[in-house]
C-alpha cells in the first residue's frame, strides 16, 4: 500500500513512541512489532500526523523539502505496512435534522 500524501493519517492508538538520540522506537502493543526511526525529522512527521489535515501537511510542518518528500513517503509506507500508522477515518458531517 502506498500512502496517500493528501489524506489524513494517525499513529495507531496501540503504538507507543519513545524518542531516542538517534530518532525513536515505536512499539505496537497489538502486534508486538518494534520499529526504529533513524531520523529525527521522520519522528517529527509521525508526531505531527494527528494534528495535520494530511501527510503532506505533516511533512511541511516537520520541515521536509519537496525534494525529500518521496524519501519520507517511502519511510511512511513501511510504517503503514507494519500498522504503526493508519489512515484516519473520514468523518461525514451530521445530516441536519428536518424541522416538522
Amino acid at each position: 500500500m502506498s500512502i496517500d500524501l493528501d489524506s489524513a493519517w494517525d499513529l495507531h492508538p496501540q503504538v507507543s513512541v519513545r524518542p531516542e538520540p538517534f530518532g525513536a522506537l515505536l512499539y505496537h502493543f497489538g502486534t508486538r512489532k518494534l520499529s526504529f526511526l533513524k531520523d529525527r525529522t521522520l519522528l517529527a512527521v509521525v508526531q505531527s500526523l494527528a494534528d495535520s489535515p494530511s501527510v503532506r501537511a505533516a511533512c511541511v510542518t516537520a520541515g521536509v523539502s519537496d525534494a525529500d518528500l518521496p524519501k519520507y513517503a517511502r519511510a511512511l509506507d513501511t510504517l503503514v505496512i507494519s500498522s504503526m500508522v493508519i489512515q484516519r477515518p473520514v468523518v461525514e458531517p451530521p445530516v441536519a435534522e428536518r424541522a416538522s
